[in-house]
Formats: C-alpha cells, structure tokens, sequence
C-alpha cells in the first residue's frame, strides 16, 4: 500500500512537471513567431512515457499486505 501511495504521489509531481515545462515550451513557441509547433514533438513523446506512467501508478498490479515486510527490508 505504501508503494503505491508514493507511485501515484511521484506520477502527480512528474504531470506537474510536464504541465509546466510544455506550457513554458508552448509560450516560447508562441512569443517566437508561432512558426512550425515544434514543442508538439515534445509533448508528444513525453506525454507517452506519462501515459504510461499513468497506467502503472493507477492500474498496476495491486500490492499485497504480504508485499510490506519485504520491502521494508530493501529500505
């Protein structure tokens, strides 16, 4: 259960980032001329790896109470 709080806390903080880095790459395309959208190409590719990240931290394999003292252990 602690493992998938702190996924679903870290996939938060990584969409943040993706808002804020893609709408300051959009500002600066646009302040720019708004030529050829090139921050496409970054919200494109980054935006699969949040898909992705996304799917594991909310529809991942659940974990079990079993699963707990275990990974106290690596800690």
């Amino acid at each position: 259960m602690l493992k998938r709080l702190t996924v679903r806390r870290d996939f938060r903080m990584h969409l943040g980032a993706y808002l804020i880095v893609n709408a300051m790459l959009v500002a600066i395309w646009a302040m720019s001329g708004a030529g050829s959208f090139w921050p496409g190409w970054v919200v494109l590719f980054w935006g699969i790896g949040l898909a992705f990240h996304g799917w594991w931290a909310f529809f991942g394999q659940p974990i079990l109470e079993s699963d707990l003292p275990a990974e106290k252990d690596r800690s």
